[in-house]
């Protein structure tokens, strides 16, 4: 039977899900749309929105949908290796960078304890979750000031730092120049 055909989460599914009910396990797996991870019904990590999950039978059509497993369950019947789940956090945090992030909320999102998610994310990179986030979000603040017209101020909004001085301070700390001396420079450079 094919994913296609257990896609629709029923009422006692949907139960077993929020009651973490692992007399389910086995029967079915959970994937969620916003963070691509799929789960068994006994996981521990957070309730998600009904309207993003998806059902499947066995671990391998939830795979075959593009869905990871999930590292504290163990969805996938074996442990994800670590730089698995690095690559996962990073997308996770590429995909929620202009949110509020602690690395509770990341390690939530990625179904890991914010202990070891920060020490398996420094010991794969050198450095910390919040370290990464903070490079995702002058990455794509230099994207901004390259492309549009936004005021300084708004692009540290866009970006998930709405306090003007921290963005302007922390963009010049990686950038080693202010948000508008990027700006002039970059447009000097490439207008002739």
């Amino acid at each position: 039977m094919g994913s296609e055909v257990a896609d629709l989460v029923t009422v006692e599914q949907w139960r077993a899900i929020c009651e973490n009910d692992a007399n389910y396990d086995g029967q079915f797996f959970y994937a969620v749309s916003t963070t691509r991870i799929f789960c068994r019904p006994s996981c521990k990590s957070r309730t998600p929105k009904l309207e993003n999950v998806r059902v499947f039978l066995c671990a391998e059509d939830a795979m075959d949908a593009g869905f990871r497993p999930c590292k504290r369950c163990k969805s996938g019947g074996v442990r994800l290796p670590d730089a698995d789940w690095v690559a996962q956090i990073e997308a996770y945090i590429g995909e929620h960078y202009r949110e509020h992030l602690t690395l509770s909320r990341i390690a939530d999102g990625c179904h890991g304890s914010a202990y070891h998610l920060h020490r398996v994310f420094k010991a794969q990179t050198g450095m910390t979750p919040l370290d990464f986030v903070h490079v995702v979000r002058i990455r794509e603040a230099c994207v901004l000031l390259e492309t549009t017209e936004m005021r300084v101020m708004e692009i540290g909004a866009a970006v998930g730092m709405p306090n003007a001085a921290q963005f302007a301070t922390l963009f010049k700390r990686a950038q080693g120049v202010t948000p508008s001396g990027y700006r002039k420079t970059w447009k000097e450079l490439h207008v002739r």
